[in-house]
């Protein structure tokens, strides 16, 4: 430290009386902030100004990075700063330090490096150093741009001549090879001369082929459309018979199917109802006589409060059961009404299985035609369903209602035979009311089968 502060006023003289009257050159200036870098470390932070405290915990290299014009400015402006940083400098180089501080710098040392030293210990001389260390940096530039350039020119120079002696060899083999496509091109003339002279020649011959094909294609084309016309006229013919004779024939054979259905139906429900009725009646064949037939009271026979009495509840499975004996009855089912009624929190699948388990028993005991309908708007897939016994299972169309198919069922029957429709739906009862149907509710239908 004495050594410091006893060469403060020395210093202090010499930048007075030496002063550098350009910037640092740009290669004294890059080592002159690694210098101060490298002794930042070495100072405690008080020692630091006080722009350049916030770098303290920078690396040499980051310092360098970030901080560079802090510290040159620095350098420059605080003499107490460029003092210490000159004592980190001669401990870390003393020898640099004493030549120049002696005048003497050393003959082969870098003059960037003493330029750098020179201008953080200011010796006497030290503008001309740092002069000199710029004019050499200057000079090693231009002499390493220039050994560049030669470099380049002789580069450029071999790259031209092998230019040169490649474009001469690929003249010359463009030059033989075109000579060569010339004598070709003169073959190939003269052969396209001889072969346009043979396609004139089959031009000429094809014409004339030509022409006499287009006539006979025309004699041709006029005899085939003639008789293409009287073909279609013949098959129009054709058509219009057999499609007449064809819906003769479905008109007579549907017609003839569906009349002998029906009429068979009716007759076959006319024969037994007068059967039952004969059974109802007990009446014996051959024993009524005319004075049977007035009407009084006998010993014994029921009156009419009796007969009153037999009428039974639109509730009573009863009524299901002398419904279904009636003469070829036809019990209708609208299943999902009746399941959803009956057992609603069950799966479709198993509602319908166990409906028409139900159903099956029902046919074998009563006798009767029984038919199920379900709505096919209900089915996510075809349904894998074998009918059972006496039960006819029916899924409505897609468009096509249940209710609407249990209507078509009903109008499809003759007028005379007994249809029962089960359903609790009040358009669907008055619907097959008005076409002739007997409707009962679902909850009437489920009390009978509950008793299968």
């Amino acid at each position: 430290m004495e050594h410091a502060s006893g060469a403060e006023p020395a210093e202090s003289a010499g930048d007075a009386a030496e002063v550098l009257d350009r910037p640092l050159p740009e290669g004294v200036r890059r080592k002159v902030v690694a210098l101060v870098s490298d002794a930042f470390g070495g100072l405690t932070v008080a020692e630091l100004p006080a722009q350049l405290r916030q770098y303290a915990r920078f690396t040499p290299t980051r310092r360098a990075k970030f901080a560079g014009n802090a510290m040159a400015a620095a350098l420059e402006g605080d003499p107490l700063f460029r003092q210490r940083i000159g004592e980190r400098l001669r401990e870390a180089q003393p020898e640099l330090a004493t030549a120049l501080e002696s005048g003497s710098p050393p003959a082969a040392a870098d003059p960037v490096d003493v330029a750098a030293a020179a201008y953080v210990l200011r010796p006497v001389g030290w503008v001309k150093l740092v002069a000199a260390a710029g004019e050499e940096a200057l000079r090693a530039d231009a002499e390493r741009a220039d050994e560049a350039a030669q470099r380049e020119l002789e580069r450029l120079r071999e790259e031209l001549a092998h230019a040169r002696e490649h474009t001469k060899s690929e003249t010359e083999r463009l030059r033989t090879e075109l000579e060569a496509a010339r004598k070709e091109a003169d073959v190939l003339q003269r052969k396209l001369r001889s072969a346009l002279s043979d396609v004139k020649r089959g031009e000429a011959a094809l014409r004339r082929t030509n022409a006499e094909a287009e006539t006979f294609k025309a004699e041709a084309a006029a005899q085939v459309t003639a008789s293409e016309s009287e073909t279609r006229r013949l098959k129009a013919r054709l058509a219009e018979v057999e499609a007449g004779l064809e819906a003769s024939r479905r008109a007579v054979r549907e017609g003839r199917s569906i009349e002998d259905m029906r009429v068979r139906l009716l007759l076959d429900t006319v024969l037994e109802a007068a059967q039952g009725l004969r059974r109802e009646l007990a009446l014996p064949p051959a024993s009524l006589h005319p004075a049977d037939m007035v009407d009084a009271v006998e010993p014994g026979r029921m009156t009419p409060k009796d007969i009153a009495a037999r009428a039974l509840s639109e509730t009573d499975p009863a009524l299901l059961d002398q419904l279904l004996a009636l003469p070829q009855a036809h019990l209708v089912v609208d299943g999902y009404n009746v399941t959803k009624t009956g057992y609603p929190q069950m799966p479709l699948d198993k509602q319908r299985l166990r409906l028409l388990g139900g159903l099956s028993m029902l046919a074998a005991q009563s006798g009767a035609e029984v038919t199920c309908v379900f709505d096919g708007a209900e089915l996510v897939a075809p349904v894998l369903l074998a009918p059972p016994r006496g039960v006819r299972v029916l899924f409505s169309k897609p468009g096509v209602t249940a209710d609407e198919l249990i209507r078509q069922l009903v109008r499809a029957e003759p007028a005379g035979r007994p249809v029962v429709v089960a359903s609790t739906d009040r358009e669907v009862a008055d619907g097959v009311a008005k076409a002739g149907a007997r409707p009962v509710a679902s909850a009437l239908l489920l009390k009978r089968l509950s008793r299968v």
